[in-house]
Parts: structure tokens; sequence; C-alpha cells
């Protein structure tokens, strides 16, 4: 598991750093406060490669180093610090290959997706023809990754698909399982189709899925919501699977630990599907490598207070954490975030975890600004309680909370100028 990282002179602020903890880690804060650069640092630092673009500083002429640590096969945890070689733009690294004792997951928002497998990724010595990851690109999820044609290093979904529906075995039985964990509901089930031919040029047989209005839809045609559910819930079957034939072939134990690493975790997801997400995906990795008993990190950036509160009831501070990304005075801080359940999205909302003062439109924020500040007053005048009125009854519903707290005070106003 990855337990710890440390940046100084790279990444948005001069300094941050942050331990993780063991199972649910949650990354928050605004757009572009480093995030994303978190996730990519954290896929760097266990598997060596880079899933997207490398880190690169931009304080010269300072020193630039990334310090890191994490789990390993045997004894204490490894740890080591990189410290960027401008000349070469270089981040060093000790010889050898990652001893991460599993697998590593990273799936970007793009549609994008890494995997770092110890049984396909990890060997001794030079060899031109091993991997040191799997990057797939949006497309390559889908059609494959090629190595030299005919021969992939995966098929893609379309085909993958189509082979295990046709075989009907463990591979397919798993998809199946893994896309009923992953449905947005009880009543929109995500259920596979028939194979279908979807264009002239086209050889290939698709897979469908059955839709809850009675027709069975080409994956590809899907909405972009189904597309990533099912593209995720491919590449978790496909990467497991692949992994314990590998294990299998090496005569080599099965995976220790799995790390998962998913920027936005609710992208393109309806509320109703952002609020079942993070416990599916536990439970679906669970019964992935159950008979196995390995545990699972979970490293996600959300923007979803829906994702907090649907984590609430499986959240426990000894295992879990929420990490937050906050500009403060023109710096940008990450700290954890103080853990208590907040009860609903609309205080996940107005919590520090997400900074909105009130969890209504612009508006509707700046009308209550204005009430709260008359109620603050000590003899405000008719005329501006009537004018802030007018404004509340504009941009507020008839059943609004705070129509109990300013009736009252309107009405005591009134009384007393009578």
């Amino acid at each position: 598991m990855l337990q710890y990282l440390q940046f100084q002179d790279v990444g948005p602020a001069p300094h941050m750093e942050i331990a993780f903890q063991e199972r649910m880690n949650f990354l928050v804060g605004d757009n572009g406060l480093g995030k994303t650069f978190l996730l990519d640092a954290a896929w760097w630092a266990l598997t060596r490669t880079w899933a997207r673009q490398k880190l690169m500083p931009h304080r010269p002429p300072t020193k630039p180093q990334i310090t890191f640590r994490y789990t390993k096969k045997s004894g204490g945890p490894y740890a080591y610090t990189s410290r960027f070689d401008r000349e070469s733009e270089h981040w060093p690294r000790a010889r050898g290959r990652p001893s991460i004792p599993g697998l590593v997951l990273y799936a970007q928002v793009d549609g994008g997706f890494s995997v770092w497998d110890e049984a396909r990724n990890y060997w001794k010595g030079e060899n031109p023809d091993r991997q040191t990851a799997y990057l797939f690109s949006p497309q390559s999820v889908w059609d494959g990754l090629p190595l030299n044609e005919p021969v992939k290093y995966c098929n893609g979904l379309i085909a993958d698909w189509a082979s295990w529906q046709l075989e009907n075995g463990k591979a397919f039985e798993q998809l199946q399982s893994v896309l009923g964990a992953l449905s947005p509901g009880d009543e929109e089930p995500l259920e596979s189709g028939a194979l279908v031919k979807v264009s002239l040029g086209d050889a290939r047989k698709h897979p469908c899925i059955k839709m809850p209005y009675g027709l069975q839809v080409p994956l590809i045609h899907a909405s972009a919501g189904i597309r990533r559910i099912v593209s995720l819930g491919y590449l978790l079957v496909w990467a497991w699977q692949e992994h314990l034939a590998s294990a299998e072939l090496q005569g080599i134990t099965p995976a220790r630990e799995i790390v998962f690493l998913i920027d936005e975790v609710e992208a393109h997801l309806h509320p109703q599907w952002q609020r079942r997400i993070v416990p599916a995906l536990l439970d679906v990795m669970e019964a992935l490598t159950g008979e196995h008993t390995i545990p699972v990190q979970l490293i996600t950036a959300t923007h979803s207070p829906l994702v907090l509160a649907s984590s609430e009831p499986r959240f426990d501070d000894r295992r879990d954490a929420i990490w937050e990304l906050d500009l403060t005075h023109g710096e940008v801080q990450l700290r954890a975030f103080p853990w208590s359940r907040q009860g609903d999205a609309n205080a996940w909302l107005t919590s520090s975890a997400f900074d909105l003062k009130e969890p209504r439109s612009l508006e509707a924020e700046l009308a209550i600004t204005q009430a709260l500040a008359l109620l603050r007053q000590e003899s405000p005048s008719l005329a501006d309680i009537d004018k802030v009125d007018a404004a509340l009854r504009e941009v507020l519903s008839d059943i609004d909370r705070f129509w109990v707290r300013w009736s009252r005070y309107r009405e005591s106003q009134k009384g007393h100028a009578s």
C-alpha cells in the first residue's frame, strides 16, 4: 500500500505531504489545486512509469524532490527520495523493479486506464519484450493494446467481452457480477444483451447492454456514464483474470494487495449512481479477490458531495481519510479533513471540503447573505426588510427551510414598528 508522499518545489505548492490510510482516501478541492497531480505522482511512485505526462518542476533554481514510501513484499516499507535532474529532465530512481506485492490500477477521468501487475510487469534483469506497465488510451480500452499484430497485450473490451460471452465461463460470470454490483440501482441493472454487428465496415460482434426501456443498445452507442462504468468493470475483470493466469503460468502466489487510483470517480454519473459507486467498488474488489482475501487501497479524487455522503456508513477513521486541497492567502495547502458525519450532501457542500456558503444558486446565496446582514442589525428599516423579502421571494422556493427563520424575523420587526 502507498503510505506516504512528500513534495518539495514540485507541484502547486512549495511543500506538500500526505500520509495515506490503508483503505479509502478521498482527495477534494477546487479545480487546479493538485488532485490529479497527486494521483499521477502516486502512480509513478508505485510503478516507476508515468501514466500521463511526466511531472515537471516550475520553480527554478530550486532543487525539486519527491519522497515516497510503500509496503513491499517482505520486511519493512520501502522509502526513497528522488531529486530531479534538470539536465536530463529525469526523476532518478534506484535500480531494479518496483517491489509492490500486487496490482496498481489507475482510472483516468478521460477514460484512459493504466495497469501495473507484479506477475507481468516485474522481473529481474533487462527484458525488452516485457512491458513496464500497460497504458491504455480511451480508445485502446475498447479496441485493444497491440504488441505486434496479431499479438496483443490486451484484446480490448469489444473482443474480450464477446469472447467471454461466447465461452460463458468464469470471466463472463465475473463480468456480469461486477456489472450488477456497479449498476445505478435495482430498477436499472447493467445486464449484457446479445452480440450484434453494428456496421458494414466492422466485422466484429459488439456487446450490448439491456436498457430499462426494453431495447438492447451496443455499448459503443451507450451513454458516457454507462461506457465509463462498463469499461471500468471490464478492466477490473481483465486485470484480475490476466494476473491469476500469469501467476499460475509462473508458479507464483497471486497478489497480496491492490492499489486503485481513480480520478473523479463520479465522472458522467447521475446523482443516484454517485451515491452508490464507492461502496460498490469496494464490494466488487472484494468479490473479485474473495477467495484470496487481499486488501484494497482506494485513492480517489472527487468533486461530489454525494460520494462523500455515501461513504459515511462505511467510513472508519482508523483506515480511511479525506484530504483537502485549499487555496489560502495565495498558497495551496494540503491537509487532512477532520472527520465527522455531515449527514447529507448539503452539509458536505457547505463543509470545508467544498467551501460553499449555501447549497443554492448564486442569486439565492446573495439574497440570504443580505437577509442575514439585516438579522444582525439592531433597527433595520421596514423598507430594507421589504426589499430583501422581495429578493428572497424571487429566488427561494416556497418550502425552503430559510423561510421559517426569515418569516418569524420579518413579522417580529413589523410588530415592533406598529
